[in-house]
């Protein structure tokens, strides 16, 4: 779990990375809850997922938000901060350019700030939520949300009822083919706290479940691929053949008598 500073727009970020060998593994980043409210990488569900997300072979990078342990810059509200959470999935991406799939995971503050990234840039495969602010933020970017994922919240959480959790979900699943999931943990409140076992058990069934269906999906577009250089090849074959065949031309000696 090496420890690195990363160039952002604010300064140095401070995170931490784990990484695989494998050129092609995938790659998730991890955001923290909120600052103000004592949020940082080393949150115990930050940790939790960083960890999830690692032990199915991804390079997985959490970071501090600006302002937070050894972190460079003062809180901005959340423009700072998505432009920090940017900055890292670039960096993420220098790292691990062949990386198959991509995902981006958030805790609270840190969801609607991943969301927001979501948005920008397309190369996002899929996402977790745990325990989205979606009663204190306007969530209205999210229509339709153009990946599919999961979000989860626990039926204990005081600061964000689940009914507000469900009524974002219904309004951004709109989407043709794109599935999001809402998991409701029982007894688990904002923080999840002793519940952590059981996050850790749902994102982890959610993962390998998406990983078996991204597997299937690439072996069969690589076989349509094939089929279709195959198409090409017959095509071309074609065209010579018949370029072979045609007859020749009668030259033109110029004599019209």
């Amino acid at each position: 779990m090496p420890e690195l500073i990363i160039n952002g727009p604010g300064g140095r970020i401070e995170a931490r990375y784990h990484h695989e060998s494998q050129s092609d593994s995938p790659i998730a980043l991890i955001l923290h809850p909120h600052p103000q409210f004592g949020g940082t990488m080393n949150n115990q569900v930050v940790y939790s997922l960083y960890h999830t997300f690692a032990e199915r072979g991804f390079s997985v990078l959490r970071f501090n938000f600006r302002g937070v342990g050894r972190s460079q810059g003062v809180w901005d509200g959340g423009p700072g901060e998505l432009a920090d959470a940017a900055s890292a999935l670039d960096w993420l991406q220098l790292v691990k350019p062949d990386a198959k799939t991509c995902w981006i995971a958030g805790v609270s503050f840190g969801t609607w700030i991943a969301m927001q990234l979501l948005m920008r840039r397309p190369e996002v495969d899929g996402f977790v939520c745990v325990a989205p602010p979606a009663n204190l933020y306007d969530w209205n970017f999210l229509a339709p949300c153009p990946s599919s994922g999961i979000v989860l919240s626990g039926d204990k959480d005081r600061v964000v009822p689940t009914t507000a959790a469900a009524d974002m979900v219904a309004k951004i699943k709109v989407q043709k083919g794109i599935k999001i999931t809402h998991e409701i943990v029982p007894g688990a409140n904002h923080f999840f706290e002793n519940k952590i076992d059981d996050l850790a058990s749902i994102v982890g069934g959610y993962l390998d479940e998406r990983m078996v269906q991204f597997e299937k999906d690439r072996v069969r577009d690589k076989e349509r691929e094939r089929e279709r250089e195959r198409e090409r090849q017959r095509q071309r074959e074609i065209e010579r053949a018949e370029q072979q065949t045609a007859p020749a031309a009668t030259a033109d000696d110029g004599d019209d008598e």
